[in-house]
């Protein structure tokens, strides 16, 4: 009886090291992957179009992006989405990255809101100029530290209503952001689930937004990475630019400051 119970329980270890062992290799096989494709990233491309884009007289008022202001002045572009989300007088709204965008396009060059988003993600055949400026915008923080204080009271008052969207439990599943991403080593399939409550695991998602994403074949901003976690949570789906969008994004750069942008990114 002791051999056999003896030798069920080496079973059962060996499956569970097999298990671990494979699961090991692959996530091994997805960091060389990544490492591989980092060296000639497809969103260097997209962003090259950006800056062109962001140079490039359209719209109305036949007028470029040349004096937007992200944040840090008309035009500056270096370090600024590292800042983001902000305060901005003009609007009297905290703003991120794309609703500060698309706010240049109708104030600068004339287009209307719906004109300015009616293309606000790729799909197959069809490009998006918000996705290219946004890779573009983001780049010119790379290697800058990201630095979103909330210390505004606007600013607070989004930080605490993105954390209270962060564990708010909701939709059909009772689900939360924090069912995912408030514990160390979770992992769905084999996408490892980053803690988004710390600096480091905050940090190591935020930093690198606008990613390339591998299995999509196609650049995401934050907002349609945010949004489409609600979606896959069964929560009603946000509109681009809503406020809990830019709540959430507060809170987790909020959260992630003082860790390094590495813009444009790759993710699975």
């Amino acid at each position: 009886m002791r051999t056999r119970l003896h030798a069920l329980v080496a079973t059962v270890a060996l499956g569970i090291g097999g298990t671990a062992v494979a699961q090991g290799s692959t996530m091994d096989e997805i960091a060389k992957y990544r490492e591989m494709l980092a060296d000639g990233n497809p969103a260097e491309l997209l962003e090259m179009k950006g800056e062109a884009l962001w140079k490039k007289p359209r719209g109305p008022r036949s007028a470029s992006l040349e004096q937007c202001d992200m944040g840090l002045g008309p035009g500056k572009l270096e370090g600024a989405y590292a800042q983001l989300p902000r305060y901005f007088a003009d609007t009297k709204k905290v703003m991120d990255a794309e609703s500060r965008l698309v706010h240049c396009m109708m104030t600068l060059q004339g287009f209307s809101e719906t004109e300015a988003t009616k293309n606000w993600f790729s799909k197959p055949g069809q490009d998006s100029d918000i996705e290219a400026l946004i890779t573009y915008i983001g780049g010119q923080s790379n290697g800058a530290k990201i630095n979103v204080p909330a210390r505004h009271p606007e600013e607070a008052r989004m930080a605490k209503v993105g954390e209270y969207i962060f564990y708010r439990r909701s939709g059909p599943q009772d689900f939360s952001c924090a069912i995912c991403h408030g514990q160390e080593g979770k992992r769905i399939r084999l996408q490892d689930l980053g803690k988004l409550t710390s600096q480091a695991g905050a940090g190591a998602a935020m930093s690198t937004w606008p990613s390339y994403r591998v299995s999509q074949g196609a650049v995401w901003t934050m907002q349609r990475r945010l949004i489409d976690c609600m979606r896959q949570a069964r929560w009603p789906e946000p509109s681009y630019l809503a406020d809990s969008i830019i709540a959430l994004e507060v809170f987790l750069q909020k959260t992630a400051s003082g860790t390094v942008m590495q813009t444009p990114g790759i993710k699975r």
